[in-house]
């Protein structure tokens, strides 16, 4: 079945926190770094979506899906680039839903996102891997991303 993707909706947030909510509670190397993130568990989860729908400006949930089911999504977040002078990305929590990895899902859902940010006049995508998973490192070097070699360092207010 073909895939198909799109922003996240008002009507999609529930499908969206629930592979989100998968993500944060199992994924080993964000719960490595869970309280620098400061995360505040599912309430916080569903105001950062609710946030989405109301604050589009700032960012979207992009989503994968297969039919009527959401397969998978990611969190792209706008910023200003000094660098370049333009719109850029920061892009984050990539995750497909538990059991359909490696079926090719966040490769698709990666370029399709790709195609809507030059769309949107965006030039440059940021992400951010754990130190200890060489296999998110492998997908996105795979995608034409290059180490900044620098760290991703986040400080709590």
């Amino acid at each position: 079945m073909t895939l198909s993707f799109s922003r996240m909706g008002a009507v999609d947030r529930d499908a969206a926190y629930e592979l989100f909510l998968a993500f944060l509670q199992a994924d080993p190397h964000y719960l490595d770094v869970a309280a620098a993130y400061g995360d505040g568990g599912p309430g916080a989860l569903r105001r950062a979506l609710d946030l989405f729908v109301e604050r589009a400006e700032l960012g979207f949930v992009w989503m994968a899906r297969r039919g009527g089911e959401v397969v998978g999504c990611c969190v792209v977040c706008h910023a200003i680039s000094t660098s370049r002078g333009t719109l850029v990305a920061k892009f984050d929590d990539v995750n497909v839903r538990p059991g359909l990895e490696g079926q090719g899902i966040g490769s698709a859902m990666l370029d399709s996102l790709k195609d809507e940010l030059r769309r949107l006049g965006v030039t440059r995508i940021d992400t951010a891997t754990h130190f200890d998973n060489p296999g998110a490192r492998r997908f996105y070097e795979r995608h034409g991303f290059s180490s900044l070699r620098e760290e991703r360092l986040s400080c709590l207010l």
